[in-house]
């Protein structure tokens, strides 16, 4: 993985109702027992950082020169209901409505798709990069993304050249959109930011990376081109960050289940 007309957004998290879960203590895994809002200064969270870091200078690097009048032509139709299915076989719907509500779409959609998995392995990059970018902008933006997830950034995330986590482990990163503000809005481009969640960490039981969560707002400008809004630029900032749960963290191979079970959104609103 955004937001004129102000839609009241309902979310699986901080419901009413909730049930807190204590699950027991455990031995050696680096998740069990451990609270969420206490590794603040843990190596994940480094990792989070540095993936931030890379991923805005890739971005403001690529998006230096303009904006682009031309975009690969979309299918000009809302996204049918089908997309909301946990799991596509498409990284992001494509064919926003021209309004308001369509810019919301698709900048939460376009931030699910740029804080995949998928982003670590160069083919669904580029893939993801072309469907969600003008072509300009996407044309510069390759070569730096490709520089950006070089081989040994991608060593120190657990993962192999070619982005793949080692046997046994499962890696994550995932954007949950929690809402979406439109900043500036007319009938040819728009500014819609994102508030979002991610997670990414390595699900292992010898992970010293293991998932972690950051709360961050994605700031997207959007162009309206041949039927479909595209990105021309956008930027990231931290928070607004809730006060963390005393809800203590899931086992590695908790994690691991969920991962697997409870499928990514290709259609976030």
């Amino acid at each position: 993985m955004s937001l004129g007309d102000e839609h009241e957004a309902s979310g699986g998290y901080g419901g009413t109702g909730q049930t807190r879960t204590r699950l027991p203590e455990t031995g050696g895994d680096v998740y069990g027992g451990a609270r969420r809002g206490g590794r603040s200064s843990s190596r994940s969270l480094i990792t989070v950082v540095g993936v931030v870091v890379l991923l805005i200078a890739a971005i403001a690097f690529a998006n230096r020169g303009g904006d682009d009048s031309s975009s690969a032509r979309g299918s000009g139709n809302k996204p049918k209901a089908s997309t909301t299915a946990a799991s596509g076989t498409k990284p992001v719907q494509s064919g926003f409505a021209h309004d308001q509500q369509g810019a919301q779409s698709a900048a939460a959609n376009y931030a699910v798709a740029l804080g995949s998995t998928g982003m670590f392995q160069s083919d669904s990059r580029h893939a993801i990069v072309d469907t969600v970018y003008t072509p300009t902008a996407a044309a510069k933006l390759q070569g730096a993304m490709d520089a950006a997830y070089s081989t040994d950034f991608l060593s120190k995330l657990g993962l192999d050249a070619s982005g793949n986590a080692p046997n046994g482990s499962t890696f994550v990163s995932r954007t949950i959109p929690v809402g979406t503000k439109v900043i500036q809005y007319s009938d040819n481009s728009a500014a819609v930011a994102v508030w979002y969640m991610g997670l990414i960490g390595m699900s292992s039981q010898s992970s010293t990376d293991p998932v972690s969560s950051t709360w961050k707002t994605w700031t997207f400008d959007l162009q309206w081109v041949n039927g479909d809004w595209k990105i021309t630029t956008d930027t990231q900032k931290d928070g607004p960050a809730p006060v963390p749960g005393d809800d203590k963290a899931a086992t590695s191979d908790e994690i691991s289940k969920a991962i697997e079970e409870y499928g990514g959104f290709t259609y976030a609103r």
